[in-house]
């Protein structure tokens, strides 16, 4: 038998969390071998930001990941979770950026291109990766060794490799389009990292004079800045207002130049005043326009969102917004400002940097995406990779049946630079390797940081010069956990890549986390400050206490309302679990085989835990199948502390007092039912439920919990039938209780009990579990029978009529019944005026329709609890005085 040894009367999580992660990555227990005969189960993390810090949204979408693979590692399964990192770079450019000024007052570009770089990796590997060290806190059992980053050089090669076979594939080209630009990056981004948000605006009206004298065209815009692009006005060919002015030309205000009237039908005659200022350069329909009528695209903006050169003077440098006020001061006193009006309009930002994008004709490289898409809609059409909840479905079928092609190319440094190289005679060479001979200039421009995240589950592996054993054994991937906010950037882009590079999916699953939002339903954020620190949290509560409670507290497809306090249910939760193995470890050494049950006939409350325990596991093994990992908990939770700490260890107290065979084959099956459990445990809270193995003896010193087999499958001798009369004693029991409790006596206190069972079949049963029975209810003695208590003989009674029978506390010995009974007259007086003052409320109009919703709510709630409590003391009332 294993070594055992003593509980601590306390549960000290640090204690036990400090010391288990170095004795599971000693023992290799993480690595995925490829060589190993086990099937293959694997993981690729979705790579934090190197840049990042651990996150509660970090905490519950790798504590499901955990809970996948620990349960998979404990069910044979070979298993390999890929852990890694990503450059990300426009958050750590811009960071190093902020660094280098702060630190050595020195910019970017004066240090020059290849210094930056060295010193964006020099800054990486002194400050990142800090959150994959917080994970470990966690207690992720990621295979630490095969940690990688996007762009180690094994991961830039296939980078390269993917770009050129695309290229040459005629998806990649480099063109002349309307793209996202980020004045704060100063890069282009994807339509994907444009963030639209409802924001407060103006409509100005302007006045663009023809140049013959004949009049004015009014035009409305809600950003002035750009007239200085306008290369024409458009009206509706067929619009009669103005078909006579095509031709014609307007003088552009606050500039000498001179612009066409056009007639195009994206001008719309019922809408605004019918005309429309064109600016092909800044707007992607006017763009269009230009394109159909031939028009000059002008842009008007430097890098950073100022006003360039081609502008007048004094608008030349001025940042856009401070033009945009300059350019309506010079309209109104031109007279040609019309009229002003106050809007919500939908505005681009950028993610990254949350400030308003511009639209803007830039040189970029693109990859067309339609032919990459169709076999990835299939993928997930055909059930072949299956999404958790399924409804995001619908949003993944919806953007890529109208994809668009992808702009790749960000204007910065940090990243994969573009493979694609330029001479003096402007041909373009594009390869894995720089061209032989002098004259070739390299592309300045990176890749999108996505365009080597969407690589990753085969990249990881080592694809495509190596990594040939992890693939066959690893590839596909089984699951992947994510948020659903990057199910465009990421997820959609890695079922494309699979197909095109592998010709396989990248994962058969995906299940999408949950957001994770405080009590009052906004998002967590720093500024808002109610962002807690994990690992506050974990030097509080426990790294187990943070995970069960944050998978608990979070339903499939639905928002998470989440507080610190909420993680005293993982903390209180695994303090009932040690104090019952505490109790365990009291009654004597562990049974030497808690594998297997003891032979022979269990008693009915053995049968019970079994039976109990039994659905636990099937329903457990279910909820899991399904990735419903908060209806686990659940099950969990309701299995260990209701099931069998409030209720089997309190009943097996009676036999185990006996002592001989009785208390024996109690505690045989205590001890199984007790290892089943921290083995269903294990994935959930890995720290304590090993600890507690070891210290029980139920697993031997050189081995781990999480090597043991995971319980699937019922014991095989459980009786459900014979399980619903036990649940109808305990049931019996909590009636008792009640009445104990209803009239405020003393728990200490023995008590006397009458029971009329339902049948006599019942009251056999009863008499057999008397024992039992009086232990529970801590009861000095029971009256068992098939007839009713008789109050007007032997004096008042309170009753519970429950599915077994009636059971009856006689109160004749143990309360002052006349003044108990003036008590509770007093209490409903008081009741039914508090009532009266909430229904006053609740039927005030005006105080329902304007008071706060979460009032109204709390009075609606506070009068059904008082009505509750009227009717419970109308019972006691009546049970005193009938």
């Amino acid at each position: 038998m294993a070594h055992q040894e003593p509980l601590p009367r306390a549960y000290e999580p640090a204690e036990v969390e400090k010391q288990w992660f170095p004795r599971w990555e000693k023992g290799n227990c993480f690595h995925g071998d490829p060589a190993s005969a086990k099937p293959g189960y694997s993981i690729v993390i979705p790579p934090p930001n190197v840049t990042g810090i651990l996150t509660l949204g970090h905490v519950l979408n790798n504590t499901l990941q955990d809970i996948l693979c620990r349960r998979a590692r404990m069910k044979g399964f070979e298993v390999c979770w890929f852990p890694g990192t990503d450059h990300a770079g426009i958050a750590t450019e811009a960071r190093v950026v902020k660094f280098l000024k702060q630190t050595e007052n020195v910019t970017r570009d004066e240090l020059g291109r290849e210094e930056f770089i060295r010193r964006v990796w020099q800054w990486k590997d002194e400050f990142g990766g800090k959150i994959i060290r917080q994970l470990r806190t966690l207690g992720c059992s990621c295979d630490w060794d095969r940690e990688r980053f996007t762009m180690d050089e094994g991961l830039s090669a296939a980078v390269r490799k993917v770009f050129v076979e695309l290229y040459k594939k005629g998806y990649i080209y480099r063109g002349q389009r309307m793209i996202n630009w980020c004045p704060a990056a100063k890069s282009a981004l994807s339509d994907e990292e444009v963030i639209y948000k409802d924001v407060p605006g103006k409509f100005y009206y302007f006045r663009y004079p023809l140049a013959d004298g004949s009049g004015a065209l009014t035009v409305a815009t809600t950003r002035p800045e750009t007239m200085f692009g306008d290369t024409a006005v458009a009206v509706h060919p067929d619009d009669p207002r103005y078909r006579h002015l095509i031709g014609k030309m307007v003088k552009l205000p606050l500039t000498d130049r001179e612009i066409p009237v056009v007639g195009d039908p994206h001008a719309d005659p019922t809408k605004g005043t019918g005309c429309v200022k064109i600016t092909p350069g800044h707007d992607p329909n006017d763009f269009e326009v230009g394109r159909r009528c031939h028009l000059e695209v002008i842009n008007i903006m430097n890098p950073d969102a100022s006003l360039n050169d081609f502008c007048p003077a004094e608008f030349a440098g001025l940042d856009r917004f401070a033009a945009r006020d300059l350019c309506v001061k010079r309209m109104e006193e031109a007279g040609l400002l019309e009229k002003v009006e106050d809007i919500v309009h939908s505005v681009g930002f950028s993610e990254r940097g949350d400030v308003p994008i511009e639209t803007l004709v830039s040189a970029q490289w693109f990859c067309k995406m339609g032919e990459l898409a169709k076999p990835a809609i299939e993928a997930v059409r055909s059930g072949r990779i299956k999404f958790y909840p399924e409804r995001w479905s619908k949003t993944y079928f919806h953007w890529m049946e109208n994809i668009q092609d992808w702009c790749i190319s960000r204007q910065l440094w940090w990243g994969h630079r573009i493979p694609a190289w330029y001479n003096a005679k402007g041909e373009i060479y594009v390869g894995e390797t720089a061209p032989e001979g002098d004259g070739w200039t390299q592309e300045n421009d990176v890749l999108d940081t996505w365009f080597s995240s969407w690589l990753w589950p085969f990249s990881i592996m080592g694809w495509p010069d190596g990594g040939k054993a992890e693939m066959a054994k690893f590839y596909p991937t089984n699951d992947l956990v994510t948020g659903p906010d990057i199910i465009f950037f990421w997820v959609a882009r890695m079922i494309m890549a699979g197909f095109e590079f592998t010709g396989e999916v990248p994962f058969r699953n995906v299940y999408f986390t949950s957001i994770i939002r405080d009590e009052q339903g906004r998002k967590l954020s720093k500024s808002l400050g109610n962002s807690p620190d994990p690992l506050d949290v974990i030097r509080e509560y426990g790294a187990d206490a943070l995970r069960f409670s944050i998978a608990y507290i979070a339903p499939i497809g639905m928002d998470i309302k989440y507080s610190n306090e909420k993680c005293e249910i993982g903390r209180n939760f695994a303090n009932k679990l040690w104090n019952a193995c505490r109790f365990r470890q009291m009654q004597g050494d562990c049974s030497a085989d808690c594998r297997s049950l003891p032979a022979g006939e269990l008693s009915a409350d053995e049968n019970w835990m079994l039976a109990k325990l039994d659905a636990a596991t099937l329903t457990i093994e279910k909820e899991l199948n399904d990735f419903r990992f908060h209806a686990a908990a659940h099950a969990l939770y309701d299995l260990v502390w209701s099931d069998f700490c409030d209720w089997f260890v309190e009943a097996e107290k009676v036999p185990m007092r006996a002592g001989g065979a009785v208390r024996e084959r109690a505690l045989a099956v205590l001890d199984y039912t007790l290892f089943r459990i921290l083995k269903l445990l294990h994935p959930y809270m890995p720290f304590i439920t090993e600890e507690l193995a070891h210290r029980l003896g139920f697993v031997d010193e050189d081995k781990f919990l999480m090597y043991e087999e995971f319980p699937t499958e019922a014991s095989g001798r459980s009786d459900a039938a014979a399980a619903a009369l036990v649940d109808g004693k305990f049931e019996l029991v909590r009636a008792g209780r009640f009445l104990r409790s209803s009239y405020n006596i003393a728990d200490g206190k023995k008590l006397k009990f009458h029971i009329k069972a339902v049948d006599a079949a019942t009251a056999e049963f009863l008499r057999r579990e008397m024992d039992s029975v009086r232990s529970l209810l801590n009861a000095e003695a029971i009256e068992l029978g098939l007839e009713a208590f008789d109050s007007a003989s032997r004096g008042a009674a309170a009753s519970q009529t429950v599915s077994c029978g009636v059971v009856c506390l006689p109160l004749a010995d143990l309360i002052d019944v006349d003044a108990e009974i003036v008590r509770l007259k007093k209490q409903l007086a008081d009741l039914g005026k508090w009532i009266a003052g909430n229904r006053a409320r609740l039927a005030n109009e005006k105080f329902v329709n304007s008071a706060p919703a979460q009032v109204v709510a709390d009075t609606r709630s506070k009068l059904a609890e008082l009505e509750q409590k009227e009717a419970h003391t109308r019972e006691l009332l009546d049970a005193l005085t009938k």
